[in-house]
């Protein structure tokens, strides 16, 4: 006859037996996880303004596009120290990093992609004033790719932190800057007036470097030179998917904070960034 201790013993290693393999489950407070992520904080921010159904997927659509430009604005600003340092090996990791988060952003898009006039409209006006032209991340973001304009600094000037990261932006060397300027030390012919220069002004392209550009080409700098055209590929792949979101929910109507809507958008597709890298192509 099988002893009631030995019954014990042979339920005690079925248990053990059966949860081999489980994670932890029992915890004081939150889980961990959610401690990390900030789960319950993250939840919370979906405060949307209408009852219409498409506005959720909008919000949060907007609200990962805007984490996605505080990573890219911190890993270029990396790739910049990077550069300062001559190690152009880190810098190169970094911005071929960064294509890969922009492939993530643009694919965002697609979670907006069915939302017709109809949809939109239910909850646009309700959104009063309120536009992604005033995102303060993005402008940096576009500042730190050469893109720069001192009166699309001027809505953020209530916002001080806001105002004062931008205009620090405006006056500070962009990622192609930080490049042009890697290149300089590095022995390559880039002209003086490439890289002493007034980084709020637009940056004006030249033969010399479009020359620098097709020697590096032929170097051990040519992953840099790659990894900056993917991510000005990924860009111009942002602009032009914004620019048919907009297109497919609201047509040509002006924009919500004033702008042109359509046409704003098509004129800055016009603004090429990393220039020399696209027309020494031509040369190659």
């Amino acid at each position: 006859m099988t002893s009631t201790r030995q019954l014990t013993e042979r339920d005690r290693e079925a248990r053990a037996t059966a949860n081999e393999g489980l994670p932890t489950l029992g915890f004081d407070t939150a889980t961990p996880y959610d401690d990390y992520v900030g789960t319950a904080t993250l939840h919370r921010l979906q405060r949307t303004v209408t009852d219409a159904p498409e506005e959720l997927a909008f919000l949060v659509t907007t609200q990962v596009m805007e984490l996605y430009f505080g990573l890219l604005r911190s890993e270029w600003q990396l790739a910049q120290r990077q550069l300062d340092d001559d190690d152009a090996a880190a810098a190169i990791v970094t911005i071929k990093r960064t294509v890969r988060h922009f492939e993530a952003l643009n694919a965002a898009w697609a979670s907006l992609s069915w939302l017709t006039p109809a949809q939109f409209n239910r909850f646009r006006d309700a959104l009063g004033e309120a536009s992604g032209f005033q995102s303060a991340l993005y402008r940096h973001v576009e500042f730190l790719l050469g893109s720069k304009s001192e009166a699309l600094i001027r809505p953020h000037r209530r916002n001080a932190e806001a105002y004062r990261e931008l205009v620090e932006a405006l006056a500070r060397p962009s990622l192609y800057d930080s490049v042009l300027a890697f290149l300089a030390r590095s022995g390559h012919a880039i002209p003086p007036a490439a890289v002493r220069r007034d980084y709020a002004a637009d940056y004006e392209p030249r033969p010399e470097v479009e020359a620098v550009w097709v020697e590096v080409y032929g170097g051990p700098l040519a992953p840099l030179a790659e990894a900056l055209t993917e991510l000005a590929e990924q860009f111009s792949d942002w602009r032009y998917r914004h620019l048919m979101a907009v297109r497919r929910s609201m047509g040509a109507k002006p924009g919500s904070g004033g702008s042109s809507g359509l046409s704003w958008l098509e004129k800055s597709m016009r603004r090429e960034i990393f220039p020399e890298l696209w027309t020494a192509r031509t040369l190659m």
